[in-house]
């Protein structure tokens, strides 16, 4: 068993804290994510600070739209790199681009948003001249 250095947490007690299901733990769980320790004949997971941290990352880098493959390849690089300079170089790598696709998302959100206030304009004066067009 690995040593620990700090408090250890249920399943549960994650899954409160960051107002997820103990279901999408074990999904992170089962694709890598996280390593929880694993004691007595019930196989209970306890995870440890640095599962914590790991699992706030997770949660960050989803909200950011990062794919799960994407934040695990980050998370992974940290474990192999202690300079974290290449971690660090593919989470600016995988930002970019995820700062492109929100830029392109915006482009489209707001000639979207032109289209239509272009049709309100339209509509609004078809109802002032009496509905005719």
């Amino acid at each position: 068993m690995r040593a620990v250095n700090g408090p250890i947490y249920t399943i549960s007690e994650l899954a409160d804290e960051f107002g997820i299901t103990t279901r999408t733990i074990r999904y992170y769980e089962e694709v890598g994510l996280l390593h929880p320790l694993r004691l007595d004949e019930m196989q209970q997971r306890l995870y440890t600070p640095r599962d914590r941290a790991r699992l706030k990352l997770i949660l960050r880098g989803k909200r950011f739209g990062f794919s799960l493959s994407e934040i695990k390849e980050m998370l992974d690089l940290y474990d192999v790199d202690p300079t974290q300079k290449e971690q660090l170089r593919r989470t600016i790598e995988y930002g970019d681009r995820r700062i492109a696709e929100i830029d392109e998302m915006i482009r489209d959100l707001t000639m979207m948003k032109e289209e239509m206030l272009e049709f309100r304009r339209k509509f609004v004066a078809m109802l002032a001249e009496g509905g005719e067009g």
